[in-house]
């Protein structure tokens, strides 16, 4: 079990592997919402099969390059990434934008946990005939959370582990899939269907991006083991080639499906189809697969979760600031499964307000690396006044202010199911371009705005 929290990883122990990334990337792609995002490009956007294709390429170059960028954090500082955050906001500047971040993960956990029970559920179905009742969905929910925690609270070596395997198995069951697909499908049908209008591509890559770029934070959660001599443009291509091989397949497949079964992409229980669309022998084994990098998902999450939750000063173990966030991922699973009426609606639109919350960070932070930020281990860990990093009050009031002002307009431009800014009916607002108006607003402030100057430990005294 790993018993490292947020103190930095010191050189000698810093023995990971760049390649180490490639698997991890591609688990944390590893669900089967995809298949309704790509089924929504289609029936929703009114998108053809080549704009499908390239909204699933586009995506992933963008929001996980990004993650890729913001992972090299990592490996210079060898931190977790929002304890390497403190360095750009102070200790106490850093609260607002950990406490944001910290419930955007609620929310993520929360939809991937439901969709792990809804794999469940169809699998005891298509097996056993089962019917889903309330104690069973329950029961299935559990099972989901509890192996997620089991798994993040074993550390970083058990996560590794289990995205290479998991990458690999999801990869040849993904192959075969597409294999059926390629013989069962009417491509006269698919390949026929005219074009949709250039800014529902746009609003596409948008969706898409919005739901890897949520991962910006956690990239040097994962990389804080590498030796400091590690390519970056390797950590970037890892991230980005990661993503690509798994999240082009999955929005492809769910874009082919929906010419059939349109149903896919409006459906409250979007594994379900799955078992109707594919023969018994392929969809069983395929569910059971993504279940696995589902759980892994929401385990990978959790990991940076633990450690958000103690820079926000929950006083825990890093094993048990994880079960905060499985306890919270199981009740909001629970309210989201019994009521909510469109799980497609609700996912597209928590994806979009995800992607501003995380986005007004990613500026600021990104900006300070290009900045050529080096880290100070001791004083990412010192929060006290004398420490280099307490700055004015423990606020960075540059990186503060310029941080508050990205969420602000980037709010302005979002439309979403709960809520909806007074510039959401522009382009960029139409497009689902609210979290890039973010990044470019909070990071564009951040580099005119003049930086804090490190403080003297000295100079306390």
């Amino acid at each position: 079990m790993e018993t490292r929290g947020l103190e930095p990883v010191p050189d000698e122990a810093r023995t990971g592997r760049v390649r180490s990334l490639f698997p991890t990337w591609a688990t944390a792609n590893m669900t089967v919402l995809l298949l309704t995002v790509g089924a929504g490009l289609v029936v929703l956007n009114g998108l053809n099969f080549w704009q499908v294709l390239a909204a699933a390429v586009v995506a992933p170059l963008v929001s996980f390059g990004l993650v890729g960028f913001i992972s090299v954090a990592g490996k210079r500082g060898g931190a977790p990434g929002m304890a390497l955050s403190r360095a750009v906001f102070g200790h106490r500047g850093n609260l607002a934008p950990g406490a944001l971040i910290w419930v955007a993960r609620w929310g993520w956990e929360t939809m991937n946990a439901v969709t792990g029970a809804y794999a469940l559920l169809t699998v005891g179905r298509v097996l056993f005939g089962v019917r889903s009742t309330t104690a069973l969905i329950m029961a299935t929910l559990l099972a989901f959370v509890a192996a997620s925690f089991l798994l993040s609270g074993l550390g970083l070596r058990a996560l590794r582990v289990g995205c290479t395997w998991s990458a690999c198995v999801f990869g040849a069951f993904s192959v075969l899939v597409l294999a059926h697909l390629a013989v069962s499908v009417p491509w006269r049908v698919v390949l026929d269907r005219p074009p949709g209008p250039a800014a529902m591509v746009i609003a596409g890559i948008g969706t898409l991006a919005a739901g890897g770029i949520s991962w910006a934070p956690s990239g040097p959660d994962f990389t804080r083991y590498l030796p400091r001599a590690s390519s970056g443009r390797a950590m970037v291509a890892a991230a980005v080639g990661g993503a690509l091989v798994v999240l082009l397949p999955l929005v492809v497949m769910g874009a082919v499906m929906a010419v059939r079964t349109p149903e896919l992409a409006v459906t409250g229980d979007p594994v379900s189809f799955i078992g109707v669309l594919l023969p018994t022998w392929l969809s069983v084994p395929y569910l059971v697969v993504a279940l696995t990098g589902m759980v892994l998902i929401n385990a990978l999450s959790m990991y940076s979760a633990g450690f958000t939750a103690q820079t926000l000063g929950l006083t825990l173990p890093r094993a048990w600031a994880v079960g905060v966030n499985a306890a919270i991922s199981l009740f909001l699973g629970s309210l989201l499964m019994m009521v909510a009426s469109s799980f497609v609606d609700a996912f597209v639109s928590f994806l979009r307000l995800l992607a501003v919350a995380f986005s007004a960070w990613i500026g600021v932070f990104a900006t300070d690396m290009l900045r050529g930020r080096r880290y100070d281990p001791v004083a990412l860990v010192d929060p006290t006044p004398s420490g280099a990093y307490w700055y004015t009050g423990g606020v960075a009031c540059s990186a503060v202010v310029a941080w508050a002002a990205g969420l602000a307009v980037g709010l302005l431009f979002t439309g979403v199911e709960w809520f909806t800014g007074p510039l959401a009916g522009t382009w960029p607002g139409r497009s689902g371009l609210g979290w890039a108006a973010t990044v470019l607003v909070s990071g564009g402030l951040y580099a005119v705005l003049p930086r804090p100057g490190r403080r003297d430990p000295a100079a306390h005294f």
